[in-house]
């Protein structure tokens, strides 16, 4: 399965109309945050292939959120800030994949060990660490307990598939991995804890811009592959060779343009 990523940044290679013709075997397209929808609407109609977002810290006019405490309850009862997408939102062909677990049954997943297949399974989670109280923003706390809200389902995953969960895609990082120490682009502590519990076979976040293309987009954590989709990567799943560099796909999707 080949998977085209994508976060952050409006790219002239991706939002152009020979995207077909640079990328002919694409079979899924994951959007980790911070995208216009107008771009995912691009995507999805040239491709017209599977296409999971999640959003980040901007690009959230398809939003509407409830306030994170409500008053009338005590302190010790606030829920966690609750999320969705407008019901009138235009999700233009693509699924939004935020706190939700999903599986795709035709996306099948082959495991490459026991051979067996099984329905392609996806976890998302939208947002960053809480630094200026915007939209969209929460603190470890308030995270860890929306990812508390996957258990169950998670659970039903490993019975039924022998596995938790395929493919982790969010806007933030993990903590300590392609993070950075400002406020704004920390990462969080509880998807270390989500990695080393629940153990996805690949995680795809965003939030991170890639302004040297040598610095470093992939990671690995307790077996999870960490890929930080800036503008554009192109990632295979099951794991058969290693993610294409941002330059080499960027030379080969220039060659096609020039056809």
């Amino acid at each position: 399965m080949k998977i085209l990523c994508l976060s952050d940044y409006v790219d002239p290679l991706i939002y152009n109309p020979n995207l077909k013709n640079a990328f002919p075997d694409i079979d899924m397209v994951l959007c980790a945050g911070d995208l216009p929808m107008d771009y995912i609407d691009f995507v999805v109609t040239i491709l017209n292939k599977p296409t999971y977002f999640v959003f980040g810290n901007h690009n959230l006019k398809e939003l509407r959120f409830y306030e994170k405490n409500p008053s009338h309850l005590p302190m010790n009862q606030a829920q966690a800030p609750r999320q969705f997408i407008r019901p009138d939102a235009p999700t233009h062909g693509a699924i939004y994949a935020g706190f939700k677990c999903l599986e795709n049954k035709n996306l099948s997943y082959i495991d490459p060990k026991t051979g067996k297949k099984t329905p392609l399974l996806i976890a998302g989670i939208s947002g960053t660490c809480k630094y200026n109280n915007g939209a969209c923003q929460f603190t470890d706390r308030e995270m860890k307990h929306l990812l508390k809200k996957f258990s169950l389902r998670l659970l039903w995953n490993k019975i039924r598939y022998g596995r938790y969960l395929d493919i982790f895609l969010t806007h933030a990082t993990p903590r300590h991995i392609h993070d950075h120490e400002d406020p704004c682009h920390i990462g969080f502590d509880c998807f270390n804890w989500f990695l080393q519990k629940f153990k996805p076979s690949l995680m795809i976040h965003g939030h991170i811009h890639l302004y040297d293309m040598r610095e470093e987009r992939i990671g690995t954590y307790y077996g999870t592959k960490i890929i930080n989709a800036y503008a554009h990567c192109i990632v295979e799943f099951p794991d058969t060779s290693d993610i294409k560099s941002e330059n080499v796909s960027q030379e080969l999707a220039k060659e096609d343009l020039q056809k």
